[in-house]
């Protein structure tokens, strides 16, 4: 799974990486610009994104701004937003206006901070890109 997180908090940034590294290649940005220009660059190159996690307050670019441009730039290759990359967003809002604006934004999931190991590969199962784990034999 190759993934672009895309977060301007230190923080949060570092926990994202240490949770999505043992699940293949993770690329940062800092900012909604950076993230649009990776996101660009990977289609462009013929090897998009499985996951971006994105979060939504950052410098430059927001991450609704960001998630339009990447929506924008995937339908002019042809790529419908639901075979696109799935797009997270991650953020310390979570009054139901910001959620609602999130997935008109075409995001594929919205997970308010601060969040958790578990909530982030509940996603990612949910979204069939790692797979459950076996059942504990008895």
């Amino acid at each position: 799974m190759k993934t672009l997180i895309a977060e301007d908090d230190f923080t949060s940034r570092i926990f994202l990486q240490e949770v999505l590294k043992k699940y293949g290649t993770v690329h940062v940005a800092v900012n909604g610009r950076e993230a649009v220009d990776a996101a660009v660059a990977a289609l462009d190159a013929g090897q998009p994104y499985d996951l971006i996690c994105m979060d939504v307050m950052m410098p430059e670019m927001d991450g609704h701004e960001a998630l339009k441009q990447i929506r924008k730039s995937e339908e002019a290759r042809g790529i419908m937003f639901f075979r696109g990359t799935t797009v997270l967003m991650t953020t310390a809002l979570d009054h139901m206006h910001d959620i609602m604006r999130a997935f008109y934004g075409l995001c594929d999931g919205y997970l308010p901070k601060p969040i958790s190991k578990g909530q982030v590969l509940e996603k990612l199962r949910e979204f069939d890109l790692i797979e459950a784990p076996a059942p504990a034999s008895r």
